[in-house]
């Protein structure tokens, strides 16, 4: 065994795995970057378990090095490439079979080294992907959240925009990338409930009352420590993200102790080490009760916050003190 090291999973061009390497390499901690989708001759590895090693080892290799799987002390895990990207060029029956077979050898030994800290691990991650669970977690811990409906029924829907509005309509998931590798986004959006009609039957649809806001928030949290910034769309757009993030307005905010304490118990209750949290204010933001909860990215983008410097360092810190113990066991 070599000295420990944190091993960075992740694609070949990402800022945010970026500023992160770079803390750890002016901390002096070992640190190796894969991309899982790379298996081939450019990721080779070889792991093992059996009587009297009842724990993975073995060697993964890339083009620049070679890591020995027993000296992975933390594991940071930032959006690698799909196993199906490497595949691509294969019949679909095949490139399925070949991306199964990837995900859950290479990445199944990768998501099980003994003794390593995951930030976060892939498992937590997509158990915590789930909005009807990030709802009803937020709620059971005492934030409040938007009344909510989750249907494919048109009336339902109609009745619930007659209760409660007016009505957002927002995605589950991101839109996919089109056959051209061309990717959108469908932002948060008022609707009509005139509009509804019995093609919504089609899929699962969420709707939310709108919130009367005050102004938004982005809350990241990385361990215990918490960084929040008010977050103003110069053209009051509803979604600040559909718009030029270079010109949002930015400036920090105290988080209620209330609503901090929730946030690490949120954490916890999803096995989470990090997690972009985002609320609506409709006050002040002074009381818990101007806090609406929105959602929780558990591997969210925060490269971009005036307070990334901090946020690195926090990143750093759990990532580096991981390897002062002497390595995964």
């Amino acid at each position: 065994m070599t000295a420990p090291l944190v091993l960075v999973i992740t694609s070949l061009e990402d800022v945010t795995a970026d500023l992160v390497i770079a803390a750890l390499n002016e901390r002096e901690v070992p640190v190796a970057r894969i991309d899982p989708a790379d298996i081939g001759p450019a990721l080779t590895f070889g792991a093992r378990i059996g009587p009297g090693a009842p724990t993975w080892g073995g060697r993964l290799a890339t083009a620049s090095r070679e890591v020995e799987l027993g000296d992975v002390a933390a594991v940071y895990y930032r959006r690698p490439t799909p196993y199906s990207a490497r595949y691509g060029h294969l019949p679909a029956q095949q490139r399925d079979f070949a991306a199964a077979e990837a995900r859950h050898g290479l990445g199944g030994v990768l998501n099980h080294l003994h003794g390593a800290t995951y930030v976060n691990h892939p498992g937590a991650v997509t158990a915590a992907d789930f909005k009807p669970a990030q709802l009803q977690t937020a709620a059971r811990l005492g934030l409040a959240i938007p009344p909510t409906l989750v249907t494919n029924d048109v009336e339902a829907a109609r009745k619930f925009a007659a209760d409660h509005g007016p009505v957002i309509y927002k995605t589950f998931r991101g839109l996919p990338r089109s056959e051209n590798v061309h990717t959108g986004a469908i932002w948060a959006q008022r609707v009509d409930p005139e509009s509804f009609d019995d093609a919504l039957a089609a899929t699962a649809h969420l709707f939310q009352a709108e919130i009367p806001k005050t102004g938004d928030v982005r809350v990241t949290v990385v361990g215990r420590r918490v960084f929040a910034q008010q977050i103003a769309a110069p053209d009051g757009a509803l979604d600040w993200r559909r718009g030029d993030w270079d010109q949002l307005l930015h400036a920090p905010i105290a988080v209620p102790p209330e609503v901090e304490a929730a946030l690490h118990s949120y954490l916890a209750a999803f096995s989470l080490v990090f997690g972009c949290f985002d609320f609506a204010l409709i006050g002040d933001g002074d009381q818990a009760e101007d806090w609406v909860f929105i959602e929780c990215n558990p591997n969210g983008q925060w490269g971009w916050l005036p307070d990334a410097g901090d946020i690195t360092a926090a990143f750093a810190e759990i990532l580096s003190t991981s390897t002062e113990g002497g390595g995964a066991r």
